[in-house]
């Protein structure tokens, strides 16, 4: 029923969310290898229930030892393993302290002029050309700007970043159709952490105003830190920093030129800002699925769960549910209210969701002042992932 490689279900996955959910909300998947869980109560109460585990990195090198890609599975395991997104308490509030020192609401509203000034820089680019892929020319370059100046990146070594980080997001955002995943995966991220460890160093030597100079600091306050937890840290900001953001942009500003009424109310009055990310981020979000394991039995919708099985939790299925939203495949910029669950829940609610937010609301009615704003093209190459849900490229024309 339910087959993600499909370039149908790919590009428009909602028709078949809405056959699971009502004929067979906990949908056991050979394809996947684990369930498939589209419900909005059940997926909410997953992301919440302490006997899922987030590790999801820990058995899956368990299971691939032995065979001829194990090596570069334990390349990826030692580093992912680190992840904070990936582990569970007390593993979990120990590496998530070390990202809300950085990524508190008021320190991310600080960073509102400078975003500003990139949203104007970017725009002013493509301003008399009369046409832009917004992904390449706009929802890429910001957050990697913003997340590279808080990290203290160079301008300069960010698209060399950004190669790597989409290599290593063809294994982190589980592609079904990208055979050699794991070698790519593996040197993407050998290469970052090789970067990390250096500017680490350069910030032990002279610290700056950065994410990496606080990494560093926090390890001088607390040496039960070590070298790989940072390095792992830096990687995932930067990853989870720029990956989603582009992708809420990408599918909020689709999901606006797709219909045309909602563009013309949030031109007509820019204060919707805030409502309408809300809308994009329930109505198409950039993250499709966060993956859990079972420690223990569990029953979920009445279906039993077996220790060990892989549970598929369908963010952007969940967030199209009728049971939890009115009318909910339609697109409204004003929808109130909207409880939608685009940034997880839990102790694994995102960290970044101010961050993300805050680019959104300033890039979203930027991009809509442009005049005579249309979509080139209906034909869009969408990303072999299950977790991250995003298209590559979004050629627009505009006056």
């Amino acid at each position: 029923m339910y087959d993600p490689r499909l370039p149908a279900v790919i590009a428009d996955p909602y028709p078949t969310f809405r056959r699971l959910q009502d004929a067979d909300p906990v949908h056991t998947s050979a394809i996947l290898g684990g369930r498939v869980v589209t419900r909005f109560a059940d997926v909410r109460a997953c992301l919440t229930d302490e006997r899922l585990s987030s590790d999801r990195i820990t058995p899956f090198v368990r299971h691939r030892a032995g065979r001829h890609d194990a090596p570069l599975i334990e390349t990826l395991g030692r580093t992912l393993g680190l992840w904070a997104v990936f582990t569970d308490p007390p593993k979990h509030t120990r590496l998530r302290a070390l990202m809300n020192r950085t990524f508190t609401t008021r320190a991310v509203e600080r960073l509102r002029p400078r975003i500003e000034a990139i949203v104007d820089e970017l725009l002013a680019r493509v301003r008399d050309q009369g046409q832009m892929d917004l992904i390449r020319d706009f929802a890429y370059p910001l957050p990697i700007a913003v997340i590279g100046d808080m990290l203290g990146v160079p301008a300069a070594d960010r698209p060399t970043l950004k190669e790597w980080s989409d290599e290593l997001a063809t294994f982190v955002g589980s592609a079904v159709a990208t055979p050699d995943k794991y070698e790519r995966a593996a040197k993407g991220l050998v290469q970052m952490q090789d970067y990390f460890r250096g500017l680490l160093d350069a910030r032990r030597r002279a610290p700056k105003d950065d994410l990496t100079s606080a990494l560093a600091s926090a390890q001088a306050q607390d040496p039960t830190y070590a070298d790989d937890e940072l390095v792992a840290t830096a990687i995932l900001l930067l990853f989870a920093g720029h990956e989603t953001t582009t992708n809420l942009i990408g599918n909020g500003m689709l999901a606006l030129l797709r219909h045309p009424d909602q563009l013309a109310r949030l031109r007509a009055n820019p204060a919707l800002a805030g409502s309408a990310v809300e809308e994009m981020l329930r109505y198409d979000g950039p993250s499709g699925a966060m993956v859990r394991v079972a420690a223990a039995e569990d029953a979920i919708d009445g279906a039993t769960i077996a220790p060990g099985e892989r549970l598929f939790l369908m963010i952007n299925a969940a967030n199209r549910d009728p049971r939890q939203f009115e009318e909910p495949d339609r697109f409204d910029v004003t929808r109130d209210p909207n409880r939608h669950i685009a940034f997880g829940a839990g102790i694994h609610f995102c960290v970044g969701a101010p961050l993300a937010r805050l680019e959104a609301q300033i890039a979203v009615p930027a991009l809509a002042r442009l005049p005579g704003l249309a979509l080139a093209s209906d034909r869009l190459p969408w990303l072999d992932s299950l977790v991250f849900r995003g298209v590559t490229a979004l050629p627009v024309d505009f006056s």
